[in-house]
């Protein structure tokens, strides 16, 4: 990729709000860096928003919420397929926006517009299948009608680490459903949201209906939106620390709200299980994104008899991977997003080790320009070690093993979060088991990725409330009426 080809694209970003359909500077003109982490060098200087530029976009949304909602289904299902098309005809475009303002490889950013896209032409296709029933009451005294209304102007905080699925993924079915948005993109990773937006513009969003506020002060733009009563949705997808002071925060508007939190994702391997299949899954479970992920394998819980043949398989895989910027030819590994985040990986590896945990690749960043830390394979990790406690958040793969499935289960689920499981085993009736014990709002059984447009993404205990995609998605931004219509 040529660096001019780069500076093109960064150049073509707008830098600044957008609200009410138009492109403005903040309210004091304040602005912020964007960093590529790869090299640590400002790939873009853009609008800081101030509070009461988020209450200005608060402003649009609510302006056009009216007129948005009594736009035909079919009209704003089609404004979606034509964004859907839109991101296709741009998708090299926001793969390389993504690779450069958060570090993952060209390939894997690929496949994020992918997954992404998807959520606009799933909702495209829901927004004209909103539906209600109609049908006489159990008395026979009247007709009941139960119909489904937009619940109205929604605010979304979105994280770094999908800055194109985690936009689309709430933008498309709020649209859908016939909601106005304001969204707030992440500090560091905010141009490919940015460019997005662009996109809707190309086809054909009304102004207001979907306004952008980027800012370097999260807390202090997004407290006035949630307190301000107009507002009638929030949805996050973050760290459950932050998650939990959003609910106390959206509790006193009793806003309607959906978070998908943080996870501590169990990844179970049985003594029966296909170890070809467990590997492929333990690498894309674990390392896609680099390991930044809500849902990436955090806990890796190994049948004794298979602990060893499987550690050494997979060690052997992240030996061989390339580690570097995410734009060069076979690049497996890119940077982590910035120095806190090699900082935790560093301390958790070195709690385990010091624990007793063996070190059987990586296990140290590298030295130089970028925030890079080694793909890393700890073994024999003991009860007590922070890393079985806490996300991760980078390349690092912590085997702990287990004798029985009852074991299993109780190590699977010793943990306060609860959104993705992975079971690796070639028992269809220990399988079901597993569906039925382990705590979380998603299972892949036999497979490393569970994430598709057209499934409910969401978690359970400390994972968070709610579920984006599917048919379920929609109805987050919906609310329930019904009339009763006396017999006449």
């Amino acid at each position: 990729m040529s660096t001019q080809t780069e500076q093109a694209l960064l150049d073509s970003v707008p830098t600044g709000l957008f609200i009410g359909g138009e492109w403005i500077d903040g309210e004091t003109g304040a602005t912020f860096d964007v960093h590529d982490p790869s090299t640590n060098a400002v790939i873009r200087t853009i609008a800081d928003a101030t509070p009461a530029d988020g209450i200005r976009a608060l402003d649009a949304a609510v302006a056009a919420q009216e007129s948005w909602a009594a736009t035909a289904p079919r009209t704003r299902s089609d404004i979606l397929r034509r964004a859907f098309d839109l991101v296709q005809e741009h998708k090299e475009d926001l793969a390389l926006l993504m690779t450069l303002e958060m570090g993952k490889p060209l390939a894997e950013a690929r496949g994020e517009v992918v997954y992404g896209g998807e959520f606009l032409r799933w909702f495209s296709e829901e927004a004209v299948r909103i539906n209600g029933r109609y049908g006489l009451n159990p008395e026979g005294t009247g007709h009941m009608v139960v119909s489904q209304r937009p619940v109205g102007p929604s605010f979304f905080v979105t994280p770094w680490n999908f800055p194109f699925a985690m936009a689309t993924r709430k933008i498309a079915p709020a649209l859908a459903a016939g909601c106005t948005v304001v969204i707030k993109p992440p500090a560091l990773t905010p141009l490919t949201t940015i460019f997005f937006a662009t996109l809707l513009e190309k086809a054909g969003l009304p102004a207001g209906v979907v306004n952008v506020v980027q800012t370097s002060r999260s807390g202090a733009l997004s407290g006035p939106i949630i307190a301000d009563p107009r507002l009638r949705k929030l949805s996050f997808t973050g760290s459950t620390e932050v998650g939990r002071k959003l609910i106390a925060q959206a509790a006193e508007g009793v806003l309607r709200v959906s978070m998908e939190l943080g996870g501590n994702a169990p990844f179970v391997v049985f003594e029966d299980a296909d170890l070809d299949k467990a590997v492929e899954g333990a690498l894309a479970a674990k390392f896609r994104n680099i390991g930044q992920a809500c849902t990436a394998a955090n806990r890796f819980i190994v049948h004794k008899d298979v602990a060893d043949e499987f550690g050494r398989r997979v060690t052997e895989r992240v030996q061989a991977m390339k580690i570097g910027r995410g734009t060069e030819e076979g690049v497996t590994i890119g940077p982590l997003i910035d120095a806190d985040a090699v900082a935790k990986a560093e301390e958790l590896v070195g709690d385990a080790v010091e624990r007793g945990a063996k070190l059987l690749a990586g296990g140290k960043a590298l030295e130089g320009t970028g925030t890079f830390y080694e793909p890393t394979v700890l073994t024999d990790v003991v009860p007590g070690s922070a890393i079985l406690r806490e996300e991760i958040f980078g390349p690092v793969l912590a085997i702990a093993t287990f004798e029985t499935e009852d074991e299993a289960v109780r190590l699977a689920n010793d943990t306060e979060y609860g959104l993705v499981s992975y079971v690796f085993t070639e028992n269809l009736q220990r399988g079901q088991r597993m569906i039925d014990r382990l705590e979380t709002g998603m299972m892949g059984l036999n497979v490393g990725v569970v994430s598709n447009a057209a499934a409910p993404f969401g978690g359970v205990k400390q994972s968070g409330v709610g579920r984006e995609g599917g048919f379920e998605g929609i109805h987050e931004y919906l609310s329930t009426k019904y009339t009763l219509i006396p017999v006449a």
